[in-house]
């Protein structure tokens, strides 16, 4: 089964409706997903504008990608300490 990737500006719209009075079953079944993912939505996304929900996601792979700049710079500090150990 293939999964479908939503945007923010189609999250943010499918809470849009739910905020205005859309029954959460509705939506779901509108929508093709279940009501656990909506609710996880509204948790993440609830009460965001378009241009907030980008800067998060901007925000979310920015830190993604420095820790693992830093976790392989620690890898890297870890091989030397440990080969600088043997040779002594």
């Amino acid at each position: 089964m293939k999964r479908a990737r939503f945007t923010e500006e189609q999250i943010i719209g499918v809470l849009k409706e739910h905020e205005a009075g859309a029954k959460s079953a509705d939506l779901a079944r509108k929508h093709g997903i279940s009501e656990a993912t909506l609710y996880n939505w509204k948790a993440k996304y609830g009460g965001m504008d378009v241009s907030e929900a980008k800067r998060l996601k901007a925000l979310e792979d920015e830190n993604a990608k420095l820790k693992k700049l830093l976790a392989e710079s620690m890898l890297d500090a870890a091989a030397l300490r440990e080969l600088l150990s043997k040779k002594w």
